[in-house]
């Protein structure tokens, strides 16, 4: 081989076995990212699952019927959907599936005669909508990296003071749901 043909592949070899390096450190990162989200995500459940026990069995007890939560807002033709996506891609179908299902439920509502309003959480379907002319009551950014209790509260109040005042007849939430690492489901309520 010649001088110059060597120099190069050696050059390239060394090349590979960098990107090789920081490949792993890369996926190192990302492994010990998602073990704490998993934590996060475990350590939250059971504190949620309670939370809507107790809820649900108010409710059924009949204590919170006159709660402006809980009552029916017959007279309002507003569906309001909540979309939450990510603020950035390279997640495969995650974004696309809820802006594509939140989209199919748009439609079916305005055949149905009501009018609908979005409230989003995550810059991917904010551009989606906001670029086909949907008519959007709040947007939120920055909040899926890492949500606390205060991002929650915020996109409830964009949310509550309507459906109180009756102008919401449903609030529609789009999501997804995560079981594990390896299991997310798509979920709609």
């Amino acid at each position: 081989m010649a001088g110059g043909q060597e120099r190069v592949l050696r050059r390239r070899i060394r090349s590979v076995e960098s990107t090789k390096k920081i490949t792993r450190a890369m996926e190192l990162i990302a492994t010990t990212r998602v073990a704490k989200a998993q934590e996060q995500a475990a350590a939250a459940k059971p504190y949620a699952q309670e939370i809507t026990n107790v809820v649900l069995d108010l409710v059924r007890a009949g204590a919170a019927k006159d709660h402006p939560l809980l009552r029916e807002n017959a007279d309002a033709s507003t569906a309001l959907l909540l979309v939450i996506t990510s603020d950035r891609g390279l997640c495969g179908a995650y974004n696309s599936t809820v802006i594509r299902m939140a989209e199919r439920a748009v439609k079916a509502r305005q055949a149905e005669g009501a009018t609908c309003s979005l409230v989003i959480v995550g810059t991917k379907a904010y551009r989606y909508f906001r670029g086909r002319g949907y008519p959007i009551a709040a947007h939120f950014a920055g909040v899926t990296d890492r949500p606390t209790y205060e991002h929650a509260r915020a996109v409830a109040g964009a949310i509550r003071p309507a459906y109180e005042a009756g102008e919401v007849a449903s609030v529609d939430l789009f999501y997804w749901q995560f079981f594990s690492a390896g299991v997310q489901r798509f979920t709609s309520q």
